[in-house]
């Protein structure tokens, strides 16, 4: 999978329009904040825009930016010793990411996060965020409630890969992907990802994702074509026993 750097534009969509995104997606970075307060923190952030595969933040660089996903998807990498790269976790339009900026001493990024396709977001300098943080309380509570996500959704992983099979686990990352960044089309509901990446996120061998593709649209579930699948029945996968 190629990646590129540099590949972001500044000031490429008006307020008015971050703000009819930000409805539209409810981020939970913003909850409970009033109109007021989300109108300020808005006006210190930047717009910017991603071109696919473009790096957003690198693994072992220094948190100096919050980044709120606008529009598109991302995803969270790292690369193991021997140079592959694996994903880690997908962002969909409405979270956030950089969080690690809001610390009060300099830590590094622990992953990697690029464009997964063209993508825009808001982004808050390490010292805007901090002093935002300080004057509206609820978005530093807002910042620790999405860490908690993050250990509620290890424990989830940790589970599914002790207890669950991996045709189940699969199926969990597949219908999970449809409901959280799949696009609805004709016949169900479009996801561009690869068979290595949902063999790194199920923990399977890209032979198994391959084999239980074409399993599953054989029985009419899905869809499989180069670098896309078309989810029929995304409840369906989440919801299977074996």
């Amino acid at each position: 999978m190629k990646t590129r750097t540099n590949g972001n534009g500044t000031g490429v969509m008006t307020r008015a329009q971050a703000e009819a995104i930000l409805i539209s997606v409810k981020s939970r970075f913003l909850e409970g904040l009033g109109s007021g307060e989300t109108s300020a923190i808005m006006a210190a952030a930047s717009r910017k825009r991603y071109a696919a595969d473009s790096v957003i933040t690198s693994e072992g660089d220094l948190a100096k930016q919050v980044f709120l996903l606008l529009e598109g998807v991302a995803r969270h990498y790292t690369v193991s010793p021997e140079g592959e790269k694996v994903v880690v976790r997908w962002v969909s339009p409405g979270e956030v990411f950089g969080g690690a900026a809001l610390l009060s001493e300099p830590v590094e990024y622990v992953l990697s996060t690029e464009a997964a396709e063209n993508s825009s977001a808001l982004v808050w300098d390490r010292a805007a965020i901090r002093g935002l943080a300080a004057i509206y309380p609820g978005l530093l509570e807002n910042a620790l409630l999405l860490a908690y996500d993050y250990v509620v959704l290890y424990r989830t992983l940790h589970v599914a890969a002790s207890c669950q099979s991996a045709p189940q686990r699969v199926a969990q990352v597949l219908g999970s992907l449809a409901k959280g960044m799949g696009r609805r089309v004709d016949g169900g509901v479009e996801l561009h990802v690869r068979n290595e990446e949902l063999a790194n996120e199920a923990n399977v061998t890209i032979f198994t994702v391959s084999r239980l593709m074409g399993e599953w649209q054989r029985k009419g579930l899905l869809v499989k074509s180069r670098g896309k699948v078309v989810v029929r029945l995304p409840e369906e996968l989440i919801r299977m026993k074996a």
